[in-house]
C-alpha cells in the first residue's frame, strides 16, 4: 500500500467519444500509485460512444468510477455530483480532452506539501493536436488557446497575487483576473470544504468563480508551469466560437458577484502596461481599447467623413477621411501582423478569419446579457 496521499481526479463529459480514450491513455502514463487515486468521470448525458467507451475502461481499471446525470445543466452541475462522491485529499481536475503529463501529480503535490496555506495549483496548457491537417487546431496552437502564462503577461512559477479587498471589473473579468481552469488545476479538499465552497451551475465561469471564492478568503494559488496538459482542441469554428461567446458571457455575473461599486474601467490596451481610468458610473463594467477596436473605430470615422465630406464638399474633412483611412489599415495591420508566422502561408487569411471570428464573438458574449445584469463589457483585443 502507497504512503502517498489519495488523490481525486474528476472528469466532467459529455459528447466526448472523440477524444477521451486518448485522455485515458495520458492519464495511465501519469507517475502515481494507482492504489492512491481514483478516477470519477461525471457524465452529463451523452448520447455518443461516450458511456461505452468509459465502461470497457472500468472492466480493466476498477479505480474508475462513474456518475451519470441525466439532463446536466452544466459541467459545473456535473463536478459538483462528481465532489459527493470523491474520496481523495486533493481534488485534481481536468477534461476529456486533455492529455496530463507524467509529472502532473507529483509536480502539483510538492506545492501543496510546501504551504498548507495554499488551495489551489495549477499548470500550464498546451496543445495536442490531434489531425494534423485541422487549420482550427493549428490557430488554437498558434493563438496559445487556454495557456496560463500569456494571459498575465507570460507569468513565471510563483504564487498568484493577493485577490483585492474591493475588487475592479478587470480584476474580475479582465487581464487581471487571476484564476486556474479546470482542464489543469487540483484544489485542496479540506480548503474548499473549509469555506463551503462548490462550482456554480451556469454554463461557464465556474472556473474562475470557484478560483475567486477561495481567493477572496485569503487562500493562496501556485503557479506550477511544469504540471502541464496537453489540450485537444475544438476542430469545429463553429464550436470555437461558441465557446468564445460563453467565456464573454460568463464575465457579467462574475462582476456582479464580486464588484459592489459601480465602476467603469477604460483599458487601453494598446498602451504598455494597459493602463486604464476608472470613472464612476451608473452601472458597472469595463471597455477595452485595443487593435481590434481602433481598427473599427477609425473604419466608421473613414465612411462617416466620407459622406460628411461629399455631401458638404468640405477638403477638411475630405484630409481627416484620408487619415481615417491610413489608420484603419495601421491598426488592421497590427491586429493581423503575427498570423505572417503562421504555417502554410498560403491559410494567411484563414488565420485572419478565424482571428477576427474569435474575437468578435468574445465581445459578442461580454455585451448578450446587458439588459440583465445592467453591466457592460467590452471585451479585449486579440
Amino acid at each position: 500500500m502507497s504512503n502517498q496521499p489519495f488523490i481525486s481526479i474528476i472528469i466532467p463529459v459529455k459528447n466526448f467519444e472523440r477524444t477521451i480514450e486518448k485522455t485515458f491513455e495520458y492519464l495511465l502514463g501519469v507517475d502515481y500509485p494507482r492504489d492512491s487515486w481514483e478516477w470519477v468521470i461525471a457524465d452529463g448525458g451523452s448520447n455518443d460512444k461516450t458511456i461505452e467507451i468509459i465502461k470497457n475502461w472500468q472492466n480493466k481499471y476498477p479505480f474508475i468510477k462513474l456518475v451519470q446525470i441525466p439532463n446536466c445543466p452544466s459541467p459545473g452541475y456535473a463536478r459538483n455530483k462528481a465532489l459527493e462522491t470523491v474520496k481523495g485529499e486533493f481534488l485534481f481536475f481536468t477534461d476529456a480532452d486533455c492529455a496530463p503529463d507524467p509529472n502532473w501529480i507529483n509536480e502539483m503535490l510538492k506545492h501543496f506539501m510546501n504551504d498548507p496555506k495554499i488551495a489551489a495549483v495549477g499548470g500550464e496548457v498546451f496543445t495536442l493536436k490531434v489531425d494534423p491537417d485541422n487549420l482550427v487546431e493549428a490557430w488554437c496552437q498558434h493563438f496559445r488557446f487556454n495557456m496560463v502564462s500569456p494571459r498575465y503577461g507570460f507569468i513565471k512559477e510563483g504564487y498568484y497575487p493577493d485577490f483585492p479587498k474591493e475588487p475592479l471589473p478587470t480584476d474580475v473579468g479582465g487581464h487581471k483576473a487571476y484564476f486556474f481552469g479546470t482542464c489543469n488545476v487540483a484544489y485542496r479538499r479540506s480548503a474548499m470544504k473549509d469555506i463551503g465552497a462548490k462550482f456554480w451551475d451556469r454554463p461557464t465561469g465556474e472556473d474562475m468563480d470557484l478560483s475567486y471564492q477561495h481567493r477572496s478568503k485569503g487562500w493562496k494559488f501556485y503557479f506550477a508551469p511544469k504540471a502541464k496538459v496537453d489540450h485537444m482542441h475544438r476542430a469545429d469554428l463553429r464550436l470555437l466560437r461558441k465557446v468564445w461567446v460563453t467565456y464573454g458571457q460568463a464575465h457579467l455575473p462574475l462582476i456582479d458577484k464580486y464588484v459592489k461599486k459601480n465602476i467603469l474601467e477604460i483599458t487601453f490596451q494598446n498602451l504598455k502596461g494597459c493602463p486604464s481610468i476608472k470613472i464612476p458610473f451608473f452601472f458597472r463594467g469595463f471597455i477595452y481599447l485595443g487593435n481590434f477596436h481602433l481598427m473599427h473605430s477609425w473604419a466608421l470615422a473613414f465612411i462617416i467623413g466620407l459622406i460628411a465630406g461629399i455631401l458638404t464638399e468640405n477638403p477638411e474633412l475630405l484630409i481627416f477621411t484620408a487619415i481615417s483611412l491610413l489608420l484603419t489599415f495601421y491598426y488592421a495591420y497590427k491586429y493581423v501582423r503575427w498570423n505572417f508566422d503562421m504555417e502554410p502561408k498560403s491559410a494567411f487569411w484563414i488565420w485572419c478569419k478565424m482571428k477576427y471570428l474569435t474575437n468578435l464573438s468574445f465581445i459578442q458574449g461580454g455585451l448578450k446579457d446587458f439588459k440583465k445584469y445592467k453591466i457592460f463589457c467590452i471585451e479585449p483585443s486579440f
